[in-house]
């Protein structure tokens, strides 16, 4: 009898519930769409330059991204998703 209660007591479950892996998914999604926006700007000719590097964009928006992703990432990772449930 205590090997079987042994048993269904070491069953695997996942560190992260539900809640906490839509988040890093959430956050991994801004991470990439940030880097995208960082891409490119690059010029033909290497003794040309291209003032396009400076944009917005690439120097505002896309850093800003990646950064609220990190932060969706740590907050997903100490989330804890058992709060609301008893046990």
């Amino acid at each position: 009898m205590g090997e079987q209660k042994r048993k269904e007591e070491a069953k695997s479950e996942f560190i992260f519930g539900k809640k906490n892996y839509k988040f890093l998914f959430i956050g991994l999604a801004f991470i990439v769409i940030g880097f995208i926006l960082m891409s490119g700007g690059g010029s033909e000719d290497p003794n040309v330059f291209d003032e396009s590097i400076y944009s917005w964009r690439r120097i505002r928006l896309a850093p800003t991204l990646v950064l609220i992703g990190f932060g969706i990432q740590v907050y997903a990772i100490l989330l804890n998703p058992n709060k609301g449930s008893k046990k």
